[in-house]
């Protein structure tokens, strides 16, 4: 598939027109081809297509939050320090074009803040957000802390999110706040982690397809719906959804809904 470049009126126009909803999350925005976690992937894969999108959240200096995996600056940056090294009036001014992945094509594009972030899910009423709070953020600042200032930033759009995070703390302490749905993302598949998911009945629960059972194993049931990645192969994603996977995470979001009809 050729890529084609996608902005803010394509996405705006994917919203406002009826269709169905693929079983496709896009992981970090359109990350195969974008800055992840920038406001440009976002809109690339909403423009897309994708009526679920997934990001990332660490907080800066100041306890605002901010798009960012990683809680260092190197990978997408291309430099030293931490996220925790800045507020967030400087972290804003700082590129995350992953110049080494993707060369030149992105100079100008900066971490956003969640805030705006919200604000465009707001224009894209269709839209469901899996929000997911960072571990390295959490036991930097607080869980309560992290997790009140994430809610804080989302504002109105909280009714199109859900919180997810590997912090079963976390999660629990976005329900009880926000009422919200959350989703519980597993370290490892294991009997432990399916008790602590029945305890906890998150609306999601999340898992890397390397660190699943072999088939034909089933996956353990449950009132949550299954939300496996990293996928960007068609095969594969054929066989999870035969396995009860509800939603497959995907970097190449128009790749997969391309051929989603296939699936």
């Amino acid at each position: 598939m050729e890529h084609q470049p996608f902005n803010k009126v394509d996405a705006d126009q994917a919203c406002d027109e009826p269709q169905a909803r693929p079983p496709l999350v896009a992981h970090r925005g359109y990350a195969l081809y974008y800055p992840e976690n920038t406001r440009e992937s976002l809109i690339a894969a909403v423009a897309a297509g994708a009526v679920f999108v997934e990001f990332d959240v660490q907080l800066s200096a100041d306890g605002v939050p901010v798009l960012l995996h990683d809680s260092t600056l190197k990978r997408t940056a291309g430099r030293s320090g931490s996220v925790f090294d800045f507020d967030a009036a400087k972290l804003t001014r700082i590129e995350v074009n992953e110049q080494a992945r993707l060369g030149d094509r992105f100079s100008g594009v900066h971490i956003p803040l969640l805030t705006d972030i919200a604000a465009e899910l707001v224009r894209w009423p269709g839209v469901t957000a899996f929000v997911e709070i960072k571990e390295e953020s959490l036991q930097h600042m607080g869980h309560a802390f992290v997790v009140d200032r994430v809610l804080a930033a989302l504002g109105d759009a909280i009714r199109q999110c859900v919180i997810i995070s590997f912090s079963e703390k976390a999660v629990r302490l976005a329900r009880q706040q926000a009422r919200c749905q959350i989703g519980w993302a597993l370290r490892e598949y294991s009997e432990q982690s399916r008790q602590k998911a029945s305890e906890l009945a998150p609306e999601f629960l999340f898992c890397d397809h390397l660190d699943l059972p072999p088939p034909p194993t089933s996956l353990w049931p449950g009132e949550w719906r299954w939300v496996i990645y990293e996928v960007v192969d068609q095969k594969l994603a054929t066989s999870l959804f035969e396995r009860g996977v509800h939603l497959v995470e995907t970097m190449a979001i128009a790749e997969m809904i391309a051929t989603a009809e296939d699936l």
